[in-house]
C-alpha cells in the first residue's frame, strides 16, 4: 500500500533486523528529548552443577531504572533461589545508582512474589490474555533518578 510516497508493507515473518531499523528513529527522538539514557545491561544467571545455565534474570537499565525482562529459574524453581536473584539484581542496582526495579508479570504467574518483595501495581491490562490480567509494578529504591 502506497501512502504519500510511502510505502505500508505488513512483515508477518520480519527478519530481526528490522527491529534495529525501526528503533533507530525512536532512539534518535528519545535522545533529543531525554539525553544520556545510561542504558545497559544486568543479568543474574542460576546454573547447574556442570556451569549450564538454567534460569536467571535479564534486565535492562536505563533513566535511572531497572527494567526485568525475564525471570525465569526453570528446574530451580521453588527453592528460594527467586527471591536470591531478585536481591542480587537490587543490590546491583543500588551499586549502579538507579532509582528503582520495574517489571510485569501476568497473574497466574507470580504476582504475590513482587508483591512479598516490596513492589508496588502501578499498571494493569485486564483480561490479557483472556481469563487473566498484565500486572505492572515497581519498586523505588531513592527517592529521586539520579542525574547523568
Amino acid at each position: 500500500m502506497s501512502v504519500g510516497g510511502w510505502t505500508l508493507r505488513l512483515e508477518t515473518d520480519p527478519d530481526p533486523a528490522i527491529r534495529a531499523e525501526i528503533l533507530a528513529p525512536l532512539v534518535a527522538h528519545n535522545e533529543a528529548q531525554v539525553p544520556n539514557g545510561d542504558w545497559g545491561l544486568l543479568a543474574v544467571t542460576v546454573r547447574d552443577e556442570g556451569g549450564a545455565v538454567v534460569g536467571g534474570l535479564w534486565g535492562r537499565t536505563g533513566y535511572g531504572m531497572l527494567f526485568v525482562e525475564l525471570l525465569a529459574l526453570g528446574p530451580a524453581r521453588g527453592q528460594g533461589l527467586g527471591r536470591r536473584v531478585m536481591a542480587l539484581a537490587e543490590d546491583a542496582a543500588r551499586r549502579r545508582g538507579l532509582a528503582g526495579i520495574w517489571l510485569d508479570t501476568w497473574t497466574f504467574q507470580a504476582p504475590a512474589f513482587y508483591e512479598r518483595l516490596g513492589f508496588s501495581e502501578c499498571g494493569r491490562i485486564t483480561d490479557y490474555p483472556p481469563g487473566h490480567d498484565r500486572i505492572f509494578y515497581v519498586k523505588r529504591l531513592t527517592g529521586q533518578v539520579p542525574l547523568a
